[in-house]
């Protein structure tokens, strides 16, 4: 015979926080078990926990899968969408997981602390089997959430503290680029315009840290100590970058001898200034680029480019997760050097 009552809606997420007065992501913590690290206080855990029992609220499959490892979702934060590299970490990152089988999910944060929090927070409750963190503005909370949680992780693009870090070689990579350009330039010119600038980036973050060692490190030795104001670490908007290469070439007198560009959005900022300029000052700068992108390669003036290999990183990443390998080292990545009006090509062209 047939049950004539009605089916009891089964509780939600949502459900639950309406009941007690938290938030979904709070309500999703305590459930998946990664409340501490967030610091929820025990009270509300519990208040929590008792209102879901209470309600009949289970885990889905996809949790059940967390605990066993079995959801065969695979994770990727990035902050932004904004420039080729990411674009080229995402693919490959999506290549890598479907040869294995498993279902790759890629999320933007935005550079905002609160949603990469939020982002995770989410992503674990998913059941997702790992986290690949490329880039993030407080990677020691993202760790805290993923320990709490029991997902494995592996920091790419940024060092970590906890787990695998796999970055390029930004120190040797702006070597590289930082002697490039200065065999280039135009000797003999007197005054501050005679000495080579950089330009983009934040000291705080670790990869412009390393590329202004290793450009500080090779003018030093070519050229004698590198002056404060020859580093103008201004972030990676172009409007900013806009404004600050106008500014010194203000105070200048004209555009530099060498500029070394930190990143393609800033020197997207820089080029919408020095295409106004005349052609002939244009050519008296030596321009490189710390970042790739195949456009600047029909520009009317050369750029020297510097490629980090994102198929190397992030393959390098996935045999750190398929060894299991749980250690805090780091590996470094040589990144490519792209000459003027050439293009590079990856596994993804085709043909």
């Amino acid at each position: 015979m047939n049950d004539p009552r009605p089916l009891r809606p089964k509780p939600t997420l949502r459900d639950i926080a309406r009941l007690s007065g938290a938030s979904t992501s709070t309500v999703s913590s305590v459930l998946s078990g990664t409340w501490q690290a967030r610091r929820i206080s025990e009270i509300t855990a519990e208040r929590i926990r008792s209102i879901a029992g209470a309600q009949g609220y289970s885990t889905n499959r996809q949790a059940r899968g967390l605990r066993r490892g079995q959801s065969e979702l695979a994770g990727l934060i990035l902050p932004m969408h904004d420039n080729r590299f990411f674009a080229a970490i995402t693919q490959s990152f999506e290549a890598e997981a479907r040869a294995r089988n498993l279902c790759p999910v890629v999320v933007s944060t935005l550079r905002d602390p609160r949603e990469e929090i939020r982002t995770v927070e989410r992503l674990i409750s998913q059941a997702i089997d790992f986290l690949v963190i490329a880039g993030a503005t407080d990677p020691a909370a993202i760790g805290a959430l993923c320990r709490a949680g029991g997902v494995r992780h592996v920091y790419l693009d940024l060092p970590g503290h906890d787990a695998p870090s796999v970055v390029s070689d930004n120190r040797a990579g702006a070597a590289l680029l930082t002697e490039t350009i200065l065999d280039r330039m135009e000797s003999g010119t007197a005054g501050p315009r005679g000495r080579p600038y950089f330009l983009g980036g934040a000291p705080a973050d670790a990869a412009t840290a390393r590329r202004i060692e290793g450009f500080r490190e090779v003018v030093a030795a070519r050229l004698g100590p590198v002056d404060p104001d020859q580093v103008i670490a201004c972030g990676y908007a172009p409007s900013r970058a806009r404004a600050e290469i106008a500014a010194l070439r203000e105070r200048l007198g004209g555009l530099p001898v060498a500029l070394f560009v930190n990143a393609i959005t800033v020197f997207e900022g820089v080029l919408t200034h020095i295409v106004t300029l005349p052609p002939a000052e244009i050519e008296g700068c030596v321009i490189g680029c710390y970042d790739h992108d195949p456009i600047a390669s029909f520009l009317p003036f050369p750029v020297h480019m510097i490629r980090q290999n994102s198929e190397a990183l992030v393959a390098r990443a996935f045999e750190l997760i398929d060894a299991e390998v749980d250690a805090p080292l780091l590996v470094e990545i040589a990144p490519d050097l792209v000459p003027p009006r050439s293009i590079h090509s990856t596994r993804f062209d085709l043909g």
